[in-house]
């Protein structure tokens, strides 16, 4: 069982009455709001954290990429990914990911990659996503193109890996006369494939067939893992092989403290704020941005999105966190992660207006107290909480 820490460093300074000004954190919120002076101090402070990460013993740090926004302020997350190959040594350097769409030319993402990797003595797991929909405003992005250009993107960026240079290179949307990236990943052929999903059924069954890794992002009810889970591993049944543990990741935010009350007292407030002020409006998607499926499912699930819960009580019935004292986390982790089935958990101890120090802390105790413990192999899970196919 891995474990990996999140940072979405996200911007904590918004004013008090945000929510009532503005109706959007994404793509028009004023960037008058941001202050580079305080962006310089939250930039090294979020590193640190990170870097910390993998002093504790974490098996990898993960960042990823958003455009016009308060929610995070990574829009080039391989430059933080550069920085922290000089400030770690051990755990993987995860970029979740790079929107390919977004990226003219896509052999962008092979080249920056291959020398993150290479930088990193061979510990980058590459990320390829389509971007979320607030993404599509700020590039200004045809999303009806959105799924062609991200498949003939990561075809042409695994091919540019694995095939020696220079070839040629023609499909709709891309040509190249000649792809010969200088430098080649490490990693061979190349660096792990993780593709996050937000329960799409084409995405679950395009990971399943190319036998890469599908990373749940977090903010969805528990249920929602369950049956997405079974769906993956069905998918990779139908592909002919069974799913390993580890092509599962789950994303959940944990927070530990010593006492059950003084860890919700602490993590409730800054959680709050990320819900209802940095999540506002994240659900921003152009026509053509999803097939008429994906939407029907999206409107079906709308009800166990986390912006939609009212309160705490949801939040732990619907598993959207994990916090409490080192007890309370061991016991839900081990509970979920052998019903889930899943062999990665991607989790972040800081969130919305949280204090570093106090993020900081709960990182000791989720690596000290907690970890050590839910790390052993698999259980089978029950069926309707996933269980592999052969």
């Amino acid at each position: 069982m891995q474990y990996y820490f999140f940072h979405l460093m996200s911007w904590p300074f918004l004013p008090a009455d945000f929510a009532e000004r503005h109706d959007s954190a994404w793509v028009w919120l004023p960037n008058d709001l941001y202050d580079p002076a305080k962006g310089h101090d939250l930039y090294q402070a979020y590193i640190d954290t990170l870097a910390q990460a993998d002093d504790l013993g974490f098996d990898g740090i993960c960042v990823n990429e958003h455009h016009q926004n308060a929610y995070g302020l990574m829009p080039s997350p391989n430059l933080i990914a550069a920085a922290l190959t000089q400030r770690t040594k051990r755990a993987k350097i995860v970029v979740i990911g790079n929107a390919l769409p977004l990226y003219n030319p896509p052999l962008r993402v092979a080249e920056e990659f291959a020398m993150l990797d290479v930088m990193s003595n061979g510990r980058l797991v590459a990320g390829m996503v389509i971007g979320g929909g607030p993404e599509y405003f700020s590039y200004q992005i045809n999303p009806t193109y959105a799924r062609e250009r991200y498949r003939e993107a990561l075809d042409l960026i695994v091919k540019a890996w694995t095939t020696p240079g220079p070839f040629l290179w023609k499909s709709k949307h891309y040509f190249f006369r000649y792809v010969n990236p200088w430098p080649r990943p490490l990693q061979q052929p190349h660096p792990p494939i993780w593709i996050p999903g937000a329960g799409s059924l084409e995405t679950i069954e395009f990971v399943a067939q190319r036998r890469y890794a599908y990373m749940g992002i977090p903010y969805f009810h528990i249920d929602v893992f369950r049956k997405v889970f079974d769906q993956f591993r069905d998918a990779c049944a139908k592909a002919g092989y069974t799913a390993a543990p580890e092509q599962m990741g789950w994303g959940v935010p944990i927070y530990v403290a010593d006492t059950d009350a003084q860890a919700r007292a602490e993590f409730e407030p800054h959680f709050w704020y990320f819900v209802r002020n940095l999540m506002k409006n994240i659900s921003l998607t152009p026509p053509g941005y999803t097939t008429a499926r994906s939407a029907l499912a999206i409107i079906k699930n709308r009800s166990q999105f986390l912006p939609e819960q009212k309160g705490w009580d949801d939040v732990e019935k619907g598993a959207f966190a994990i916090v409490g004292s080192p007890e309370t986390v061991r016991q839900k982790l081990n509970h979920y992660r052998k019903e889930l089935g899943c062999g990665v958990v991607l989790t972040g101890c800081q969130t919305g207006t949280m204090p570093h120090k106090q993020a900081r802390r709960s990182m000791e105790l989720l690596a000290r107290e907690v970890l050590p413990h839910v790390r052993d192999a698999q259980e089978t899970p029950l069926r309707g909480a996933g269980v592999p196919v052969a």
